[in-house]
């Protein structure tokens, strides 16, 4: 059984195709998808599809994108909403947007939510890995732990998530041809700091350039872990799957 940590499958054009795209998934051995929010408008429809789906695992939080928006009344819907998920992401820093002041703010609110219900966190994190890791210390997050999401930085920097509770998640991006850093960590990292996602829409694998990413295309990702650790996809699934349902115990 392979689980997809990271899978957007409240978006288009996913969302107009989801059936079909289960059963594809569920072909290969996929069977659990964890679905993160990035906006507050999406969270009605993320709780549908998971009460229509019980694969589906919601996650409900703000990505940094939308740090200039939030309300407090959404961070009010945010702690009523929380319960009902298995973690609070997607959440973290992108110094790519530039406000990163409103981000830091939204970021520590968050934690401290994910604190309060005790709930692990999915970060995403671009340029700001310092910041990052600092962030989760002061608010001390290796009480709740979680996922780095397509992780992407060096190998000092994943074990010091690590140091945190953290394991990092490693997408399609380890298939692509000019990959550098997610092959280190593949080939450095025991299979126990690892778990799989597709980001699905995005990332797709090196052989689908240019199209949407599917939830079976988690399969490629496993398949290119298995090659690099020598190892069956058969093992890598069992591990990996391990590994999430241990850093996210409601999964």
């Amino acid at each position: 059984m392979l689980i997809d940590t990271h899978c957007h499958l409240d978006l288009p054009p996913l969302f107009e195709q989801l059936d079909e795209l289960l059963a594809e998934a569920r072909a290969v051995g996929v069977a659990k998808w964890v679905v993160p929010s990035v906006h507050p408008d999406g969270w009605q429809r993320i709780a549908e599809l998971a009460a229509q789906h019980p694969a589906l695992r919601p996650a409900y939080g703000i990505h940094p994108l939308h740090a200039d928006n939030v309300t407090a009344q959404h961070l009010q819907l945010l702690r009523q909403l929380a319960p009902a998920g298995i973690a609070i992401g997607e959440i973290g820093l992108d110094a790519s947007y530039g406000n990163l002041e409103q981000q830091e703010a939204l970021f520590r609110e968050q934690l401290r939510i994910a604190r309060l219900y005790g709930l692990p966190v999915l970060i995403h994190c671009r340029k700001a890995i310092g910041r990052t890791v600092a962030i989760l210390r002061e608010e001390r997050a290796d009480q709740v732990g979680g996922i780095m999401h397509a992780f992407s930085g060096s190998l000092e920097s994943a074990r010091e998530c690590i140091k945190l509770g953290f394991v990092l998640s490693l997408s399609a991006t380890l298939t692509w041809s000019n990959a550098v850093r997610p092959l280190q960590l593949a080939a450095q990292l025991p299979l126990e700091q690892l778990v799989l996602e597709t980001d699905a829409p995005d990332l797709p694998p090196s052989a689908h350039p240019g199209c949407p990413n599917r939830p079976a295309w988690l399969h490629e990702t496993a398949n290119r872990l298995a090659a690099i650790k020598g190892i069956s996809v058969a093992e890598v699934a069992c591990r990996t799957t391990a590994t999430a349902l241990r850093i996210l115990p409601r999964l």
